[in-house]
């Protein structure tokens, strides 16, 4: 019966002047995702709402699905649009709604009458009394509960009258493409792509890259990869995957390098990681760490990272406890696949008893003994990167 989606948002109202921006993000990233959809839609933004409409027989389940991985937005209310042509035709409209929307009238509800026009002859309040009374008389099995009501009966007065009882929660955060672009470094863990999730619910377009180990870890591995890249698209939009090819870093290290330091092997796939930044022009670095994890997420071990840097490396996972992360890669339907038993680089040559206070002098110490062939290495592994445009499964 809905042929229109009314969508909410939150902080978009609170930008001013720039308001319209964020607006307009929002409304062409509806479109964008609502293309792989069955059906026609039109989108429009009207005085504080955005609107998708359809026209004809769409997939209400795969419509709603779609709306509600789409950051910006807070609620999806399937909505009844009226001509306003007076309050008994209003109050008509009403009890139709909840005669075909509830089958068991026995609930209580609420009134919650808004006006965008004040020109309306009732005030609000007197709407909520009058509409009330309305529907009692039509279902006397229901009752009044202003505050703890089991259906809540959304009327806004607009240029069309809007009637609506459901509000589907979206995921909230900011229309993407809002906030620039960043580089995910994507590992097949758990960490990594609820890092690139919630980085990309800020606002931030992100780019990826994986390092791969052939032949210490397989195809299978890099293939689990594309696979969580392509569940993360599903919220952030296309990704531009970067596939290094790491074995011979890995192994001049492994051979010139104390294997305790693993902080060594992170600095290098920093470095490498920010040339494809800056070559695709982000702003920053995300990764999944969080304090503590592991011996390379220790407070010392991060600083000795982040002394390669030069743009700034955001780690949105850097105060969560594991449970937490685990929570959202369900929510978001990676945990599954981040835990296939497919090793990655970062598993393969880890040490038994890394350190986890790394010095940095001492880390740079043992990086002089890759002098002679690390430029070559990283020449490389550039050049030899394999780029894989990922679009959501």
């Amino acid at each position: 019966m809905y042929k229109t989606f009314l969508i909410k948002y939150a902080e978009i109202a609170i930008k001013g002047k720039n308001r319209y921006i964020f607006e307009d993000a929002l409304v062409k990233n509806i479109k964008y995702q609502l293309c792989n959809v069955d059906g026609s839609f039109e989108v429009r933004k009207e005085s504080g709402r955005v609107y998708v409409e359809t026209d004809g027989d769409y997939d209400y389940d795969e419509t709603v699905a779609t709306l509600s991985r789409i950051f910006g937005i807070v609620g999806i209310c399937p909505v009844e649009l009226h001509e306003d042509e007076g309050f008994d035709k209003l109050c008509e409209a009403v009890i139709e709604h909840i005669n075909h929307v509830y089958k068991d009238k026995s609930f209580t509800f609420k009134v919650n009458a808004r006006r965008a026009r004040k020109n309306y002859p009732m005030t609000s309040m007197e709407i909520n009394a009058a509409v009330g009374e309305k529907v009692l008389e039509a279902f006397p099995e229901t009752r009044v509960d202003v505050h703890n009501p089991q259906v809540m009966i959304n009327i806004e007065i607009r240029p069309m009258i809007n009637i609506y009882s459901e509000e589907i929660p979206g995921p909230g955060g900011m229309p993407l493409g809002t906030a620039g672009k960043a580089m995910l470094l994507l590992s097949g863990g758990i960490d990594s792509p609820v890092a690139g999730y919630m980085i990309a619910k800020r606002g931030v377009v992100i780019n990826a890259t994986y390092f791969h180990a052939p032949p210490y870890t397989s195809e299978r591995a890099k293939q689990k990869v594309v696979d969580l890249a392509k569940k993360v698209a599903r919220y952030s939009g296309r990704i531009k995957l970067h596939v290094v090819n790491f074995t011979d870093i890995q192994l001049a290290i492994y051979e010139k390098c104390p294997h305790d330091e693993l902080t060594i092997m992170r600095r290098y796939m920093m470095k490498i990681a920010e040339h494809f930044a800056d070559e695709d022009k982000c702003l920053g670095l995300i990764t999944g760490e969080s304090i503590g994890q592991v011996a390379s997420q220790t407070m010392q071990s991060l600083a000795a990272t982040n002394e390669v840097c030069h743009m700034p490396v955001y780690r949105p996972l850097i105060a969560m406890d594991k449970n937490d992360i685990i929570d959202i890669s369900n929510k978001i339907d990676t945990y599954e696949t981040s835990i296939l038993p497919y090793e990655d680089c970062c598993t393969i040559f880890v040490a038994k008893h890394p350190v986890t206070k790394p010095n940095i002098n001492r880390i740079k110490k043992s990086e002089e003994r890759l002098n002679d062939v690390i430029d070559e290495l990283m020449k490389t592994a550039i050049d030899t990167t394999e780029v894989i445009m990922v679009d959501a499964e």
